[in-house]
């Protein structure tokens, strides 16, 4: 299993504390919201992070933090979608695995199923914290290859709710292969818009490496697909999972790391500069003095209000 994980300083570099914090009072102040993993080494248990220790810029910029606080139920409002792509049909006991952690997720938890078809999100059923009943519309995929980062911007277009105070979530099933283009291109136009997509609709975006059927990639073709599918998560601030080139024998550990992120998530709130229009800006975060694993969103939306 390899993991994208950050310890201190995300995305690069240490964070300067000369420039003075930006304040929301002044003008083309802009807002936003950033979903941050904090977990322990070694499976311990992670110590409680007040606001003082957390430290962030957007578009290289200090930003004032507004808000740090860790999602904690019954009102963490955690909405998830697990999104399977269509050409993954050599799919077979791990579909129980899928409903199986369907079933295991927190009673509050919202969830949804939808898979990949023609460049879209077919929803199989509205977000729901009824977690029995959306275990019983997982079935195999079924369907011709599709460009799973249509699908993604499709999802964030039209996310199946209108809460904007909740944590949207979303696991992916698929090899991150472009049909449209089977060379790796770092600068695929197709993911740099289901990434700015994904990030103006507050998504964190996780991918559970699967080789879709009939394809056949040869090991280089596969990276490619892995790496465009890691621009993603940790554009996000997600996770990837897989298991070299070939398909994981089983799901569970990447689901138990799941859980466990799910459980280790704080809600950053942020004051930056906004110039003239909402935009995907990058973000880098600082956890002062703490020896933790910590993933952060590389990117976050500067907006004047509310999420659209």
């Amino acid at each position: 299993m390899k993991s994208v994980r950050f310890a201190l300083f995300l995305t690069c570099g240490a964070l300067l504390a000369t420039t003075p914090a930006f304040t929301q009072s002044e003008a083309n102040s802009g807002q936003g919201r950033a979903v941050v993993t904090v977990l322990a080494k070694h499976n311990e248990v992670a110590p409680a992070i007040a606001q003082p220790d957390v430290s962030a810029k957007v578009n290289g910029k200090e930003a004032e933090i507004t808000a740090w606080a860790p999602f904690k139920s019954p009102n963490d409002n955690l909405e998830l979608v697990i999104l399977i792509d269509s050409g993954a049909r050599n799919l077979g006991r791990q579909m129980d695995e899928i409903t199986h952690f369907i079933l295991n997720l927190e009673p509050h938890t919202k969830v949804a199923v939808g898979y990949m078809q023609n460049g879209y999100s077919a929803m199989e059923g509205p977000l729901t914290a009824d977690h029995a009943q959306v275990a019983k519309l997982v079935h195999l995929p079924a369907g011709p290859l599709t460009n799973p980062y249509f699908a993604l911007s499709d999802l964030a277009h039209k996310w199946p709710s209108q809460d904007p105070s909740a944590r949207r979530e979303v696991v992916m099933f698929t090899d991150g292969i472009d049909p449209e283009n089977r060379r790796f291109d770092p600068d695929d136009p197709y993911v740099q818009a289901a990434i700015r997509d994904s990030v103006r609709a507050g998504l964190v975006v996780y991918n559970i490496y699967w080789r879709s059927f009939p394809t056949n990639p040869n090991s280089m073709t596969a990276e490619g697909g892995q790496s465009l599918l890691e621009e993603i998560t940790q554009a996000t601030g997600g996770n990837s999972y897989w298991l070299g080139s070939g398909n994981p024998v089983t799901f569970q550990p990447y689901f138990e790391d799941l859980m466990r992120r799910f459980d280790s998530q704080y809600a950053l709130d942020f004051a930056a500069k906004l110039d003239r229009k909402p935009s995907v800006d990058t973000f880098k975060l600082k956890l002062e003095g703490l020896n933790l694993q910590v993933t952060a969103p590389q990117q976050v939306f500067v907006h004047p209000g509310l999420r659209p």
